[in-house]
């Protein structure tokens, strides 16, 4: 019984890591909150990405139809209180959404992974230095500080990127610390420590793979956040200027204009609520790929 049971374990010892493809597949075969998740995030960014060219209308243009007007043939979603096709102007916002999150997460994650691996591996000082700026940053509410931004430096789109990336640099940086403080007394580590490994290579060999996975995981839920965000202060007229068309500008026209007309607040409203659905999903299921013990425990 001992012998076949140490046959066993060679065997499947000895049998290849699976693919992050097969492994990816293997996931979503089972999960369909997963499939639907990078269905809608497909089609989200698939319609940022080509919106210039599947918008039926010019989003800033004025009167395309008449005004304050009910979803038609000529116009999805109906018109706006200056005759502006709301489907067009949503499709356009769209694209602003994902040039904001884009953007602010790649500034966030770079300056976060670098922050959080010189916390992580440098000297006690700095690490507590570190977290005392970390800790001050994620202090002040998102909407308060970006709104002491946007009174200093006026509203733009790219006020909207500083904002989010500067609050969101403390979340990442502190997961990087974690997991690198966790990783450098671990025993593979110290083996390649006694076996003369420079610390350029412990760091992108070792270190980097076994971070960046919960860093992205965390990032695609984090994207309906950066974009909630972006929308409120575009709301609140702090964040995109009008007539550049953002999620926020379209409910902040259509709350206006409510008793006239629902189709702008819904129009302005629902994308919001499929892009949180869709990387929520997507993270839960990225997070069942790239670390599949997460998923057992779950």
């Amino acid at each position: 019984m001992v012998r076949a049971a140490s046959t066993a374990a060679e065997v499947s010892s000895a049998l290849p890591e699976p693919s992050l493809l097969s492994r990816t597949l293997r996931v979503l075969s089972g999960n369909r909150t997963g499939v639907l998740g990078f269905i809608l995030v497909t089609l989200i960014v698939g319609s940022a990405i080509l919106a210039p060219w599947i918008v039926p209308y010019d989003p800033t243009a004025i009167m395309t139809g008449p005004r304050m007007a009910p979803p038609s043939a000529d116009h999805w979603l109906g018109t706006d209180n200056i005759g502006r096709d709301i489907f067009s102007r949503v499709i356009a916002g769209g694209r602003v959404a994902m040039l904001v999150a884009a953007a602010a997460l790649s500034a966030a994650l770079s300056l976060g992974l670098a922050l959080g691996l010189i916390a992580g591996l440098g000297a006690r000082w700095l690490d507590n230095l570190l977290l005392l700026v970390f800790d001050a940053l994620r202090s002040f509410p998102t909407i308060v500080f970006g709104l002491a931004v946007v009174t200093i430096i006026g509203p733009s789109l790219f006020t909207v990127v500083l904002v989010v990336a500067i609050t969101s640099v403390p979340i990442y940086a502190r997961v990087v610390r974690t997991q690198t403080m966790a990783l450098k007394t671990a025993e593979f580590i110290l083996a390649e420590r006694a076996m003369g490994a420079s610390l350029p290579r412990i760091l992108f060999v070792h270190v980097l793979p076994n971070v960046l996975g919960p860093l992205l995981i965390l990032a695609s839920m984090d994207v309906p956040l950066v974009i909630a965000t972006e929308a409120g202060l575009s709301f609140l007229g702090m964040g995109v200027r009008p007539p550049t068309p953002s999620w926020g500008v379209i409910l902040n026209d259509g709350y206006n204009f409510i008793r006239n007309s629902p189709w702008p607040v819904i129009g302005g409203s629902v994308p919001i609520i499929l892009v949180t659905l869709g990387f929520t999903f997507m993270g839960e299921a990225l997070r069942d790929i790239f670390d599949p013990k997460l998923r057992k425990a779950g």
